[in-house]
């Protein structure tokens, strides 16, 4: 067998061997809009894949990772996805902050937070939108002045998925006055746990809090604790948004997958499919997953390069849209008991949720609008949009 066959048998054949006993009942679940399941037997579960050595399979090894292939990384996602393995907690810190400090972090930083991130010791969120910079990434407000050996952080970020279970924050803050848009931003290491931080969860349309408000006022971080250089965060904080185009999106296409046959098998089962216009939106979801893990593909070699490029908006924008037409069309094969609840006072159905949380999928990590900029600008080399 080649590395990578072995590579995919051996993490196959380890969680065949580790979702049972007290973690059989974890497969399937939390996951975006199901942040809210079983979160502290999860926790347990990752931590139990960092015992054994599969947190960070792609960080080099003398980061505490398994120095793995591109090809060894997608391989693990899928299997994982395959096992049906409950969604990972720890996303955050592995997929993003992680790789962010692996290219811009000091030494110092890298000894500091990489360890406990690999043993699943400290989760991590991101401060990135605000009220008023949502999309418009650039018209952030959030301060921070040095003072002396630290930054004094006051302002509010918004949409912070899973704030109140995180230890620290990446922030993104102005630290020069007066300056606008891209200039003068910086990106701050700050823990959430210490007087000045509120964090108030936001109710979604399926009834749960996975995202939240979280408000600084005047809290410190340590003047060590900024990535890269002062004023120059704007560049970081873009490559942290690279990362999360990465290969883990290879796995959450396997979870598109599974809830596409799910949807294929109720049209079956409740006569939806004699339908001819039901029969062909499921053909075209179909031919649309394909083009989704197509063009994923085409994307590794950003991945493979360091960072995913802006190239990698076409896919974000790609699989947004036919994750939140899915939902559409799982309603319409419930047909009109798709509206009714499935219990008190609000117990919905996992279609239901389905159809309610993917209509975020087009908003958060960059809204379709900002993905069409992205590609016009930085792709097709456009003018650029006139701006204030």
């Amino acid at each position: 067998m080649s590395s990578v066959e072995e590579f995919r048998t051996e993490i196959r054949a380890w969680l065949r061997a580790n979702l049972t006993g007290e973690f059989a009942d974890l497969r399937g679940r939390g996951g975006p809009g199901r942040e809210h399941e079983a979160f502290a037997e999860r926790l347990a579960w990752e931590r139990h894949l960092a015992a054994a050595g599969w947190t960070c399979v792609g960080w080099p090894k003398e980061y505490g990772g398994r120095g793995a292939t591109l090809e060894q990384q997608v391989a693990f996602h899928e299997e994982y996805a395959l096992a049906d393995a409950p969604a990972r907690v720890n996303h955050i810190g592995e997929q993003l902050l992680g790789p962010t400090l692996i290219a811009f972090g000091t030494p110092e930083q890298r000894e500091r937070f990489l360890p406990p991130i690999v043993a699943v010791e400290e989760l991590w969120c991101q401060g990135y939108s605000e009220p008023d910079a949502g999309s418009d990434l650039a018209n952030v407000r959030t301060r921070a002045e040095r003072q002396g050996t630290q930054w004094v952080v006051t302002g509010q970020k918004t949409w912070t998925s899973l704030a109140h279970e995180s230890h620290w924050c990446f922030v993104l803050a102005r630290t020069e006055p007066g300056s606008t848009r891209h200039q003068g931003l910086s990106y701050l290491l700050v823990p959430l746990d210490q007087p000045g931080v509120e964090i108030r969860p936001i109710t979604q349309l399926t009834g749960t809090s996975e995202f939240n408000e979280v408000f600084f006022d005047g809290v410190r971080a340590e003047a060590s604790h900024i990535v890269g250089a002062p004023g120059e965060g704007w560049q970081v904080a873009m490559a942290t948004l690279g990362f999360e185009r990465g290969v883990s999106t290879l796995g959450q296409q396997v979870g598109f997958r599974r809830e596409l046959e799910a949807v294929i098998e109720l049209a079956k089962r409740n006569g939806a499919a004699a339908d001819p216009l039901i029969r062909d939106r499921i053909a075209r979801a179909w031919t649309g997953l394909e083009t989704i893990r197509f063009n994923a593909l085409r994307m590794l070699k950003g991945v493979a390069a360091g960072a995913p490029g802006p190239e990698a908006s076409i896919g974000k924008i790609f699989w947004a849209t036919w994750h939140r037409e899915l939902g559409e069309l799982a309603m319409d094969v419930c047909g009109a008991g798709g509206m009714l609840a499935a219990g008190e006072p609000y117990d919905l159905t996992d279609w239901q949720r389905l159809f309610l949380f993917s209509r975020s999928d087009t908003l958060y990590a960059g809204s379709n609008e900002i993905q069409r900029n992205i590609i016009a600008e930085r792709v097709l080399g456009l003018p650029k949009e006139a701006r204030p």
